[in-house]
């Protein structure tokens, strides 16, 4: 048997799905906030994943995944139960802080949704009060609901259409909680970029504690390749060592997110080179069915 054997396979959406993957001893060391890096094959990237999810008790890593590059399409393509990665290292990074705060939000937003839930639990578990916001495009893409629920007091959900909960952005979901509960301790959010810095800017007039969880390009996870450098303050910071928590109201938004820009046309270039693969593979295989 495979030391990272894919035990379940959930779909949430056309470009979003879970993966379960056996590996009792990282189940037992995983702490809310840390990530794995995985490789789907041999000669595959190396590719950097929140947990989203971790059960002692049966063993497993659940990563949620969304398919937008190569490798995530590849993985969403490949990946089935019975089926297992050819790699995958952790827990890595440094565990968030839980703190004593009596009373937190917990914001994700589109794949962020996922990785906001062992904190929850955690923090719901250390006896805070618990305001879980989570956003997404409509509510054919909502997930979890029931997970977040219990261990949550309060849920906002929030819809681009407002199909679902409210509509608009988690910093209206937010904005919504800092009016009916102005003795928010802290707040923590994951999801993209853009996201984030919302959340810290809706969170900084009232000098809310606001953290993030920074995923930028990763090669080794160990801080030598310096390709996940983040400028915190005036200080330089790699994510994949010293994060991947930070606080929201210090972190060069602006600087990351033109960093990661950086590789879009070889990140394009991938994506069509396997697309084309992939295309005359079925082609051949339908031609010798």
């Amino acid at each position: 048997m495979s030391d990272f054997e894919i035990v379940t396979r959930e779909d949430f959406s056309d470009v979003t799905y879970l993966l379960e993957v056996r590996h009792p001893l990282m189940a037992k060391a995983a702490k809310p906030g840390q990530f794995v890096i995985v490789m789907l094959n041999e000669s595959g990237e190396r590719i950097p994943l929140t947990i989203a999810d971790f059960d002692v008790k049966k063993g497993t890593i659940t990563l949620v995944i969304q398919a937008v590059g190569k490798t995530t399409r590849q993985m969403q393509q490949e990946c089935k139960v019975g089926t297992s990665l050819y790699a995958m290292v952790g827990p890595m990074g440094v565990p968030s802080t839980i703190s004593h705060a009596k009373k937190v939000v917990c914001v994700g937003g589109g794949l962020g949704v996922a990785p906001i839930y062992p904190q929850a639990r955690a923090f719901k578990e250390s006896g805070a009060y618990v305001i879980g916001v989570v956003g997404f495009r409509n509510k054919d893409l909502v997930f979890w609901e029931d997970k977040f629920r219990d261990c949550c007091d309060e849920y906002i959900i929030c819809t681009d259409d407002g199909s679902a909960g409210i509509k608009g952005l988690v910093t209206a979901g937010i904005n919504q909680a800092i009016a009916k509960h102005p003795d928010i301790d802290e707040v923590v959010a994951i999801g993209p970029l853009i996201m984030m810095k919302g959340c810290a800017d809706a969170t900084r007039p009232y000098k809310i504690k606001t953290m993030v969880s920074l995923n930028p390009l990763m090669v080794d996870g160990t801080g030598m390749c310096g390709g996940c450098r983040v400028k915190i303050g005036d200080h330089v910071k790699f994510a994949c060592v010293d994060g991947p928590d930070f606080d929201g109201h210090q972190v060069d938004f602006f600087d990351l997110i033109t960093r990661l820009r950086r590789y879009s046309k070889e990140e394009r270039m991938a994506l069509d080179h396997w697309d084309k693969t992939c295309r005359l593979k079925k082609a051949i295989d339908k031609k010798f069915d």
